[in-house]
């Protein structure tokens, strides 16, 4: 037997702001940097596909700034981008006491064992190796996030 409900438009604004309240509260938020649109998009899909809140940047001197508005879970960070380079983000993230706990995950082209040191040198709790399996970034997240 079907159940038909008649809500006024206080009612099912009042519910939809309470689901956006729980989705909020069961995602984790994840902050994308990278200066290729491309690969924040492809990033921000597979996030959103994978039950996570996805905040995006594409310009790594408002990093900092919009990670102290949106206090992400965790980071995604690329190395090579215009100032801050991601080593140097990843350096400022950690000096700050709200980030020093965050976990950090490099997503990046370069494939040398320098930059896999520095990047772990600099505070990254992971590396990932641009072109990556998506089950790779995905089982990254999952190791690297508290159960919610």
């Amino acid at each position: 037997m079907l159940a038909v409900y008649h809500l006024s438009a206080y009612d099912c604004e009042h519910l939809i702001k309470k689901v956006q309240a729980f989705i909020e509260d069961n995602m984790a938020k994840i902050l994308v940097v990278d200066d290729d649109k491309g690969a924040t998009d492809l990033l921000e899909a597979i996030l959103l596909a994978t039950g996570h809140q996805a905040v995006v940047i594409n310009d790594s001197s408002k990093a900092m700034e919009t990670a102290a508005q949106e206090k992400p879970n965790l980071i995604l960070l690329d190395l090579m981008m215009p100032e801050p380079t991601g080593f140097q983000l990843c350096r400022m993230l950690r000096q700050n006491p709200d980030f020093r706990t965050v976990p950090i995950v490099i997503i990046t082209a370069l494939d040398n064992t320098d930059s896999r040191v520095v990047a772990i040198g600099a505070g990254a709790n992971g590396f990932l190796r641009k072109p990556f399996h998506v089950s790779d970034l995905t089982d990254k997240i999952k190791d690297l996030l508290p159960e919610k």
